[in-house]
């Protein structure tokens, strides 16, 4: 009953947002009581950070898939950015501003988290990248990967990029071109391009 629950108020989350479902819609949603779902979580603080944990660990395991599976690093972000958006369903509800403003605590532990598994796993990729001459030999790999979090961070951040004027996929996409521009050899812009030029088309 336990993951029933938190499958359905990932689901619920994403789409409407963490502020505007409350205990109750779930409870109709799942057609059981409320005093059922208080069974699990002693309060929606705690449901959301089941939640938004499950919802990291899905993705971190995604992830990890991807990285084993990808031929080269500039293909590996490509096709991270791709899942990422598929399962967080294009953010349109904004989860993680809502996260930050209505539950900072929970916030705060996942950022934490997320920092600890992608400074890890950039960091490899980045090497990666320097190993098959496809990123600069002389580029700093761990300030790099901590810059490309920071940015990944930032473009959430809805009072410097307001979503009325920029959606997530676009910001995503412009960041990861952005950063690899910066990085790449000149053996890495041929594949960059065909990337950009598949996104285009």
């Amino acid at each position: 009953m336990r993951d029933t629950i938190i499958n359905k108020s990932v689901e619920m989350f994403l789409t409407l947002g963490f502020k505007s479902v409350t205990m109750d819609d779930i409870a109709n949603e799942l057609a059981i009581s409320k005093k059922t779902i208080y069974q699990h979580f002693e309060n929606k603080t705690k449901l959301v950070e089941a939640t938004t944990l499950h919802v990291f660990n899905n993705i971190c395991d995604g992830i990890d898939c991807i990285c084993s599976a990808s031929k080269n690093p500039i293909e590996e972000l490509y096709d991270i950015k791709m899942f990422v958006m598929n399962y967080l369903k294009n953010e349109k509800t904004s989860p993680q501003y809502q996260l930050k403003k209505y539950y900072p605590k929970t916030f705060e532990l996942l950022q934490v988290k997320q920092f600890e598994k992608m400074h890890e796993s950039v960091k490899e990729s980045i090497q990666k990248g320097v190993d098959t001459q496809l990123f600069r030999s002389n580029i700093d790999v761990d300030f790099i990967s901590r810059m490309y979090f920071n940015g990944m961070s930032g473009i959430k951040d809805g009072t410097i990029f307001p979503p009325e004027l920029y959606n997530m996929e676009y910001l995503m996409e412009s960041y990861l071109e952005y950063h690899l521009r910066a990085i790449v050899t000149e053996k890495g812009m041929k594949i960059l391009n065909n990337f950009i030029k598949q996104n285009q088309s």
